[in-house]
């Protein structure tokens, strides 16, 4: 009554060996480093808003060395983690509203928390050190901003 089915199913299992496989190191060595690198884009960009409000005090051009140095930290990570290659820069935008700026240090305390993850179960202390140490450094303004509005 039915015609028997002449193909093989898509849903067999297919042993290509010409596949690479990475093993679960090299995964999480890949998504920490991703992390790492959206985590460096942000902290360029609250680097290049400190630089650009720094003339106004001291305290701004502190945040902008610190900032800078966790950025060279971050870079030397990632490029520990992809085999040398420093990762790319990105340019800041123009944007200076103070309501962007604390949107960026959200996103930057949570990208932290991701990178920080990710560290952990990688077991790599260097990675969650720089991580967990930026994550309270971005988590200071948060902290701030909810208590002047308190």
């Amino acid at each position: 009554m039915y015609e028997p089915i002449r193909t093989k199913s898509v849903h067999t299992m297919a042993a290509a060996p010409e596949v690479p496989h990475r093993s679960r190191e090299e995964e999480l060595d890949i998504r920490l480093a991703g992390q790492l690198t959206a985590l460096l884009t942000v902290t360029d960009e609250l680097h290049a808003r400190a630089v650009r409000d720094a003339g106004g005090t001291d305290g701004t051009a502190t945040d902008g060395a610190a900032l800078a140095a966790a950025a060279e930290r971050i870079a030397e990570q990632v490029a520990r983690l992809s085999g040398g290659h420093y990762p790319l820069r990105a340019e800041p935008s123009d944007d200076s509203s103070p309501s962007r700026t604390e949107a960026l240090q959200q996103r930057a305390h949570t990208l932290a928390g991701n990178a920080l993850a990710v560290a952990t179960s990688r077991g790599d202390a260097a990675a969650m050190a720089l991580t967990a140490e930026r994550m309270e450094a971005h988590a200071a303004p948060l902290r701030d901003r909810d208590l002047a509005t308190a």
